[in-house]
């Protein structure tokens, strides 16, 4: 159970997961949750706050909160024996049906937030209702939230489908069609973001760091692409302010998916990028560090969160820790074709030993079990 089923990492590992777990023979259902502009507003706040940032936390907006999620409760079918409810948004259910009577079966919240420094007032409401599930299930130890009681602790990083259209194998002629038609030259380097516009993926610092760059190499092209999800009210800010960085430069790219920008087109632009770059400043894990990769493209990224777990700093990418660092990384990439080759070969193993969709499921199945 989650919020949307687009748009996200979340909805992603959920579109390979449920269908490889029917196939196994475990009937699984994916059951959104639905919210109101307010609900989204209100929990867009609480994943800043659990990745750090300070916001205001009225009663209103917990009533708002537990509103929502009564209302969708109500419409909760009480006959799973595992229910696997994804992040902050649908995490009270579980409590209001238990305090209904209505509580079956086993029940996980899956973390997908970088907790390490989460804004006390906001976790502590949520620690709460965390604490009524038989499970909790973390990206890495770094995130499991001290004096969490109740719930076993599973650590389970994030993986990525390599046969999804996202990350199979497109032949040269697709790519080069797919650069066309956004207007991309792909005889000249080109930087590439892929994420969400939120704050915590840093868009502004990106465009920083390639106007770094560009001083040195003038034909380098910058390509931002993100979904605008319906759980993410955020977003059309963080698009505008993008928007306006930019300063109509005809060398940097916004691309989303209403501009027809889908799961075939982010692959073609992160197997024509020369440097691929994911400059978060929080992160849970980053799927699209791992979708770039496993394309043996080299990664510059930010030094936090889940990133680190993929990125080992000089062997198979770089950890960078300012707009500065960034772009001295993606300039010594840019003018060594030997190095960007190495790191991306070393990139896409450590991708296949580690982050692949097999290796998740194994990791869900022996929870399951466990629990």
């Amino acid at each position: 159970m989650n919020s949307t089923n687009f748009g996200g990492g979340v909805a992603e590992l959920l579109f390979t997961q449920v269908a490889l777990m029917n196939d196994l023979g475990l009937p699984t259902d994916w059951r959104l949750i639905q919210g109101h502009e307010d609900f989204f507003t209100v929990t867009k706040a609480v994943h800043n706050a659990l990745q750090g940032a300070t916001v205001p936390w009225t009663e209103h907006m917990q009533e708002v909160y537990l509103d929502q999620c009564r209302e969708n409760a109500a419409e909760f079918p009480d006959d799973y024996d595992f229910v696997i409810v994804h992040d902050p948004q649908p995490a009270a259910i579980l409590a209001i049906l238990e305090d209904a009577g209505r509580r079956r079966g086993k029940w996980a919240w899956r973390c997908h937030i970088d907790l390490s420094n989460s804004f006390a007032p906001v976790w502590d409401f949520y620690a709460g209702y965390v604490a009524r599930y038989e499970g909790a299930v973390f990206t890495m130890k770094d995130f499991v939230q001290p004096g969490l009681d109740g719930p076993e602790v599973f650590l389970i990083p994030p993986s990525i489908d390599p046969i999804s259209a996202k990350n199979a194998y497109v032949d040269a002629e697709t790519i080069y069609e797919c650069l066309s038609r956004y207007g991309v030259d792909r005889t000249r380097p080109i930087m590439t973001q892929v994420s969400r516009f939120d704050p915590w993926k840093d868009p502004v610092g990106v465009i920083e760091a390639y106007r770094l760059v560009k001083r040195e190499i003038p034909d380098v092209q910058l390509v931002m692409i993100a979904s605008m999800a319906s759980d993410d009210p955020e977003g059309w800010h963080y698009l505008e302010l993008t928007e306006s960085s930019r300063e109509n430069d005809p060398d940097i790219f916004l691309l989303t998916n209403l501009q027809g920008v889908g799961h075939l087109e982010v692959n073609a632009f992160q197997r024509a990028s020369t440097v691929i770059v994911q400059k978060s400043i929080r992160e849970g894990f980053g799927l699209v560090v791992a979708e770039g990769m496993w394309k043996e493209r080299p990664v510059v990224a930010g030094n936090v969160g889940g990133i680190r777990l993929q990125i080992e700093d000089g062997e198979n990418g770089y950890l960078v820790d300012s707009v500065e660092e960034c772009a001295e990384r993606v300039l010594t990439l840019l003018g060594d074709s030997t190095e960007r080759a190495s790191v991306g070969r070393a990139a896409r193993e450590r991708v296949r030993e580690r982050f692949l969709t097999p290796r998740e499921l194994e990791d869900y199945l022996r929870m399951l079990a466990a629990l």
